[in-house]
């Protein structure tokens, strides 16, 4: 019987967070009748600052699309953290540092991790306005003239940009992935316009006001969301900025990007466990953060449940006989694509399949690592150029 219930609830659950959820606010969005568009009179100052380890092969064009951009660059303020470095990024950045006046190097001898290096330099910062971002994640020329627009709104507290993804190739996961990031962007702008409510920035590029900020527990593995959900409790509105463009080498090696899906997992749970309370606002947040966010992490633990009530009954019905020759076509997927990247043929079709079983078993690993307990936020970078 526990089974059948969570066969039932996996169901909704897995049709709602996937398709209705995503078609909803769509329809919801189409029915607003005025979208709010954001200019300024004067461009606020800024403060930017990278979190750096091991990162020689992508800094220097960080820094030169930094310089490049169209913003001022007499107001903008550099803080690079290079997070104990064994390659040259700390010689990168002292050179970058001589020549742009306003770039100041912090050089920690000791690895820190991301969220202890924000931790230190935030309060340094002399500006009201933060970007944080990573070194993979390069700006166009207007990135920062559109992620600050939105501050003009005294109620936007956070300011998250739009990922585009270069270097997608057929010949491993960054297809799905790359389409899968594609779609969150558009749940987090619709959450966004609508509510203000916008479920996490992606943590390659965004922008909050430095009133908003609060030292992120230093054994926290996901930065980005917490600071999102200070925010809003603090009654901020956080929103994605489509026009602020942003680059980034998507993933394309699938065992990379699940260890980076478990980290994630791990950190979601950390959250989820610390920001639970609004849950229980019953408004929009409420609503925003069940659908998107808590629903999907959950969900691998109802997945399991089906999978064995599938497996109990694959003989009482057509149905579940269907359902049965489904579950088996998920290991075929794995072999038959394994087996034709080794003769360089690419079934892109089969890595969707792929990709979402990955995902949510490195949700339910990442549940699992969570209960366990997490002590350091360190980690090593993803692979860059995969």
């Amino acid at each position: 019987m526990l089974l059948q219930y969570t066969f039932v609830l996996g169901a909704v659950f897995l049709l709602y967070s996937y398709l209705i959820y995503p078609v909803l606010l769509q329809y919801l969005l189409k029915q607003k009748k005025a979208i709010t568009t954001y200019s300024s009179d004067s461009l606020p100052n800024l403060s930017i600052i990278i979190a750096a380890h091991n990162e020689e092969n992508v800094l220097r064009d960080k820094l030169e699309s930094i310089l490049d951009s169209n913003y001022p660059i007499e107001q903008i303020e550099v803080l690079i953290g290079i997070d104990a470095s064994t390659d040259l990024s700390a010689l990168i950045a002292e050179e970058y540092q001589k020549k742009f006046a306003s770039c100041q190097v912090f050089e920690f001898k000791e690895r820190q991790g991301k969220i202890k290096i924000v931790n230190a330099l935030v309060p340094k910062a002399i500006n009201e306005f933060i970007v944080l971002t990573d070194a993979n994640v390069l700006f166009t020329k207007d990135t920062l003239l559109h992620l600050q627009a939105p501050f003009s709104d005294a109620q936007i507290g956070l300011v998250d940009s739009t990922m585009k993804h270069y270097g997608v190739k057929d010949t491993g996961i960054s297809v799905p992935e790359s389409a899968y990031i594609a779609g969150e962007v558009n749940l987090k702008e619709a959450e966004g316009k609508l509510w203000g409510a916008m479920m996490g920035p992606f943590g390659g590029c965004f922008a909050f006001r430095k009133q908003c900020f609060e030292p992120i527990p230093t054994h926290f593995l996901v930065d980005d969301f917490y600071i999102n959900m200070i925010c809003i409790e603090k009654g901020m509105k956080c929103i994605t900025q489509s026009e602020a463009i942003v680059l980034e080498d998507v993933s394309n090696d699938l065992l990379i990007e699940f260890k980076r899906k478990i980290r994630i997992s791990s950190g979601n749970f950390q959250n989820l466990k610390r920001f639970w309370a609004l849950l229980f606002k019953f408004n929009a947040v409420s609503f925003t953060f069940f659908s998107h966010k808590v629903l999907r992490w959950i969900l691998p633990v109802f997945l399991i449940g089906m999978v064995f009530h599938i497996i109990n009954h694959q003989d009482q019905s057509l149905f579940y006989q269907i359902l049965y020759f489904g579950l088996l076509l998920i290991p075929i997927s794995f072999i038959v694509d394994f087996i034709a990247r080794k003769r360089d043929v690419h079934l892109v079709w089969l890595r969707f399949i792929i990709h979402f079983v990955s995902m949510n078993l490195a949700l339910f690993i990442g549940l699992i690592r969570f209960f366990g307990g997490i002590r350091s936020s360190v980690w090593q970078p993803t692979k860059r150029h995969q």
